[in-house]
């Protein structure tokens, strides 16, 4: 599938509203020229004074790959000027080798790092994120150059990439000493070493990406290959650091559409149904922090816990993860995954004024807005920028597909038809009505594939007010061919019940035997219950106003007969609230995850509520009205 360009899509309501909140608040004011300070710490005194070793210098090519998709999308003339001189700066302080990064020169990823010491823990004895640091720098050049195609920014990425090959190859310097994690921060390498040759055509940057996977598969802990396609979990790779493994396995799914390598498509799908199935947040949101883990690695699989962490650099690269393979093979699966994380735990860590991000995000915890150098407020941008060409794409057969419902409009090419404008009028995610108008330049016989999300249980497709006779299977496109006349309707009617979903505390502890073996022990606590509705997840606030936690106890019957939808009240948006009626107290209320509590700093949310404890408790499943 050829996902569309931002320019060729305006995304309307709650994406909308993100995606414009974005552009005023951090695109706009986090970075607004040479002097700001993620960009002055590229200027030479403090380059020169600095040895130690931290991501801060991520922050100018994070900007500069979303601000260029914005401006690509808004053509906001005081954006673009933003971009220019930002830019201009930083290729102007490039060395004449293609050094462009934050470190003393002793410190710089040329030089070889020190022998591993003998309790080595996956991190350089000299910790530096300058290979992470470059990989930003060179997707964000690359951005730029599709939105203001001048070759300065071109040549300032290829001048990175070639830096990066002499340092790797002719330098005799294996990448998995570069970055820690056993290498991860620096593999990341992988996705822009691709995008440079898909960019250019030149050979040796499609070598640069298979050396890196060289090094990453013989590095003994990461084995990013090699373990994946013996059937590790992602917990087993390395550390199991959500973020980073996420983003080698952009870099991987990049490869496998430059060269056709099947092993590697391979690998990227055993890894992603191990995330899907085990590492995921009931919102898409890639989690850890359970038991012995740290709280940015994945969890032992199996193990649950409301508490545990979200990190929203995960969530982008979970999402970008999902993107490149909705574009490889045109899986609705895929797509399902993006609108589930975006909806949900990228929304949810986004304040309104599109400047305030969570680093962190909780099932059940506070909001809190981080501070101003942390990764995660540049990564949620990054992320609400990817939404608009992940709306719409072309398949290699011609049919135009909808991945994502939204109300906007979107502007799509097709072979022998010409210009075909889509138009979406809709409540959703609120609302399961969605009404599509769909006006070709002339009329012509095309093909329209419309998702059905894998919880739409119940749909019914018409065009032009009648029923079209097209299979509706959960978790696929339905196909809509015909000879289509400018200004023909499709209407989609998806049904939105709110559903019960029950899951099992299955926390697993690990020690070792005498004998120095692993000893794992799994360790069943209690149930919990949570509520979706479509793409949404529910939450509710402080409990009584006041108590973070509650064990409850479920009516007997079907969940249809104590979870109702609420009227919308005035001075809400659209989103109906939900009500769990218990019988023995009160009515909890739940609203969208999103904005459950409030979306302010400080505010609580409660995703799981603990169930009273059963002689036999069930997991993993639906309950009552799927």
């Amino acid at each position: 599938m050829r996902l569309l360009s931002s320019a060729q899509v305006q995304l309307g309501g709650l994406l909308g509203a993100a995606l414009d909140a974005n552009r005023r608040g951090r695109l706009s004011r986090f970075i607004t020229g040479p002097t700001s300070p993620a960009i002055a710490i590229f200027d030479p005194a403090p380059v020169l004074a600095n040895r130690e070793g931290d991501w801060y210098g991520e922050h100018a090519g994070k900007w500069l790959y979303a601000a260029a998709k914005a401006y690509a999308r808004t053509q906001d003339v005081s954006l673009g000027e933003q971009l220019r001189s930002v830019a201009d700066h930083l290729v102007a302080l490039q060395g004449e080798d293609g050094y462009l990064g934050t470190y003393a020169a002793e410190r710089r990823f040329m030089h070889k790092q020190p022998p591993k010491p003998p309790s080595w823990d996956g991190a350089p004895s000299l910790r530096t994120w300058d290979i992470w640091t470059h990989s930003y720098l060179v997707l964000g050049l690359l951005e730029l150059h599709r939105a203001m195609p001048e070759v300065r920014y071109l040549d300032a990425a290829r001048k990175i990439g070639d830096l990066c090959w002499l340092t790797l190859d002719e330098g005799g310097i294996n990448i998995t000493e570069l970055g820690n994690h056993h290498g991860m921060s620096a593999t990341v390498l992988l996705d822009p070493a691709v995008e440079l040759y898909a960019v250019t055509g030149e050979p040796r940057y499609l070598r640069l990406a298979e050396l890196i996977l060289r090094q990453a598969d013989d590095e003994p802990a990461l084995g990013l290959l090699r373990k994946a396609l013996s059937g590790a979990d992602a917990a087993e790779v390395a550390t199991g650091k959500a973020y980073q493994l996420a983003w080698n396995l952009v870099g991987l799914a990049k490869l496998h559409r430059a060269t056709g390598v099947a092993l590697y498509r391979e690998a990227v799908d055993r890894l992603w149904q191990s995330i899907r199935q085990h590492h995921l947040t009931l919102g898409g949101g890639p989690w850890g922090g359970v038991a012995h883990r740290s709280r940015e690695v994945f969890n032992a699989p199996g193990a649950f816990q409301p508490q545990a962490y979200v990190e929203t650099c995960s969530t982008l690269a979970w999402m970008q993860l999902n993107r490149e393979l909705l574009a490889i093979s045109g899986e609705a699966r895929y797509a399902d995954e993006i609108e589930r994380s975006a909806y949900n735990d990228l929304l949810g860590a986004m304040a309104p004024n599109g400047e305030d991000w969570c680093y962190y995000s909780f099932p059940n915890g506070r909001r809190v807005h981080t501070t101003y150098w942390r990764c995660c407020k540049s990564s949620g941008a990054m992320a609400v920028e990817e939404l608009p060409a992940a709306a719409y794409g072309v398949t290699a057969e011609g049919a135009i597909a909808v991945n994502l419902y939204g109300s906007g409009l979107a502007s799509v090419q097709l072979d022998g038809v010409g210009a075909v404008a889509l138009k979406q009028c809709t409540g959703y995610p609120f609302d399961g009505q969605i009404r599509l108008r769909v006006t070709p330049e002339l009329a012509a016989h095309f093909t329209i594939r419309l998702r059905i999300p894998a919880w739409a249980t119940q749909t019914r497709i018409r065009v032009n007010d009648i029923d079209a006779d097209v299979a509706a299977t959960p978790g696929s496109y339905a196909e809509l061919s015909r000879d289509w006349q400018p200004g023909d309707r499709i209407t989609l009617d998806l049904a939105m019940p709110p559903v019960l979903h029950r899951k099992a505390n299955r926390n697993v502890q690990e020690s070792l035997a005498p004998d120095g073996t692993p000893v794992r022990q799994q360790v069943l606590c209690h149930e919990y219950v949570a509520i979706t509705r479509g793409p949404l997840v529910y939450a509710t606030g402080l409990i009584d106003g006041f108590k973070s936690e509650e064990s409850i106890r479920l009516p007997e019957g079907d969940a249809t007969q104590f979870l109702s939808l609420l009227p919308v009240t005035e001075g809400e948006d659209a989103a109906p609230a939900i009500e769990l009626r218990l019988g023995y107290r009160e009515a909890i209320t739940f609203w969208p995850y999103y904005r459950a509590g409030g979306r302010s700093d400080g505010s609580w949310r409660l995703t799981w509520l603990s169930l009273a404890p059963v002689a036999d408790p069930s997991s993993d499943h639906e309950h009552g009205n799927t």
